[in-house]
C-alpha cells in the first residue's frame, strides 16, 4: 500500500472516533473534575416521606447523613446529569439544556412527579451570591431546557428528580460563566429582610441529628397568615454546606388543603445536617402571588455542642442589588 493511501485511511479513522467522541459527550455529559462521593444522592433505601410531616430530601437518618449528602456528584446509581454545555454567558434569560441519562445510556423521559413537578432545578453561584430555583420544560427526547438569569462566577445546577421506576435523586454539575467577580464575606444571619417582608428564624442544627427550624413571616411589622400554598406546601427550604456545596432540600409539616395546617406566620422544617459546617439556606414562600426567597446562614456545630450566638441582622449577603421576587 503506497503512502499516500495509508495516510488517508488513518485520518478517515481518526474523524470517525473524534465524531464518535462528541455524540457520546452530550449522552454522557461534561467531565466534572470534582471529588465524587460514590453514595451521593437520596439513597435507593430512602422510601417516600410522609406529606404531612415536616421532611427533607438528602440524608434520612444520622448515618446517611454522615455518608451520603446529596448534590456532590454527577453521576449515582447509574443516572448522570448531562449538561449541554459546562459554559454561559453571563446575562438574563440565557437557556440551560440537560439531560438525565440513565443506566441504559439513554436520556430519561419518565418521572415521578414530586411537589407537583417532575423535576425541581437549583441553581447556586458558589459564593452564594445568587440563587433560583425554577422548573424547566421537558421535550419528548428528554431534553429539560429552561431560562435562567446568570452573573459571572461558577454556579452549581443541581437537578433534584426520581426518575420511574428508580431511585429519588439528587445530582450536581457546575456551569461556569466568565466575567469579573468580586468575593462578598458572609455572616451568620436569623433575619432575613426580602423587600416588605422580614423572615425570622428560630431553632439549630447539629451534625447528624434531626433538628426542628421554624421561619416567622411578618409583613410591615405585622404576621403574615394567610401564606398561599407554593408546588403544594406553605414552603420550601434548601440547605447548602459551605464549600463543597452538600444539598438538602425539605419541605414543612401539614397539608395546604388541610384547615388544621396553619397558614403562617410560622413555618417548620425537620432538618438533619450532614457534618459541622457552615450552611446557607433559602426559604421560598408565596403571599400576594409571588414567590419570595429570604436567604440565611447557620454555623453547625457538632451533636451534642452548644449552639454559638448568631447575629440577628438581616441578611445582605449578594454585591448586587437582590430582586425579593423568587425565579420560577
Amino acid at each position: 500500500m503506497n503512502t499516500p493511501l495509508r495516510i488517508g485511511l488513518f485520518a478517515s479513522a481518526l474523524a470517525f472516533v473524534f465524531g464518535t467522541a462528541v455524540i457520546a459527550g452530550w449522552a454522557i455529559g461534561p467531565i466534572d473534575d470534582e471529588p465524587k462521593s460514590h453514595d451521593a444522592g437520596h439513597g435507593a433505601e430512602n422510601s417516600p416521606s410522609d406529606e404531612t410531616q415536616p421532611h427533607e430530601h438528602g440524608a434520612e437518618t444520622p448515618e446517611a447523613a454522615e455518608s451520603a449528602p446529596a448534590g456532590l456528584s454527577i453521576s449515582d446509581q447509574g443516572y448522570t446529569l448531562a449538561l449541554a454545555s459546562a459554559h454561559a454567558e453571563a446575562g438574563k434569560g440565557r437557556e440551560l439544556a440537560f439531560r438525565i441519562i440513565g443506566p441504559d445510556a439513554t436520556p430519561v423521559t419518565e418521572f415521578e412527579v414530586a411537589h407537583e413537578k417532575e423535576l425541581h432545578l437549583i441553581l447556586v453561584r458558589r459564593d452564594f451570591t445568587g440563587f433560583q430555583h425554577v422548573h424547566p420544560v421537558r421535550a419528548d427526547d428528554g431534553t429539560w431546557r429552561i431560562d435562567v438569569d446568570l452573573t459571572p462566577g461558577t454556579w452549581r445546577v443541581f437537578a433534584d428528580f426520581q426518575a420511574t421506576g428508580g431511585p429519588a435523586l439528587t445530582l450536581g454539575a457546575d456551569l461556569h460563566v466568565p466575567g469579573v467577580t468580586k468575593h462578598v464575606a458572609t455572616e451568620p444571619n436569623r433575619a432575613a429582610q426580602v423587600g416588605d417582608y422580614e423572615v425570622t428564624l428560630a431553632g439549630e442544627l447539629a451534625a447528624g441529628e434531626g433538628k426542628e427550624l421554624r421561619f416567622t413571616v411578618t409583613k410591615d411589622g405585622k404576621p403574615v397568615t394567610d401564606l398561599q400554598p407554593y408546588l403544594g406546601a406553605y414552603g420550601h427550604l434548601v440547605a447548602l454546606r459551605a464549600g463543597d456545596l452538600a444539598y438538602l432540600h425539605a419541605h414543612p409539616g401539614g397539608d395546604p388543603s388541610d384547615p388544621a395546617t396553619p397558614s403562617g406566620p410560622e413555618v417548620g422544617f425537620h432538618v438533619t445536617a450532614p457534618s459541622a459546617g457552615q450552611y446557607h439556606l433559602y426559604l421560598d414562600f408565596q403571599h400576594d402571588g409571588v414567590v419570595r426567597t429570604a436567604p440565611f446562614v447557620l454555623d453547625v456545630g457538632a451533636a451534642g455542642s452548644a449552639p454559638e450566638d448568631q447575629s440577628q441582622t438581616p441578611s445582605s449577603p449578594t454585591e448586587e442589588e437582590s430582586s425579593d421576587e423568587h425565579q420560577h
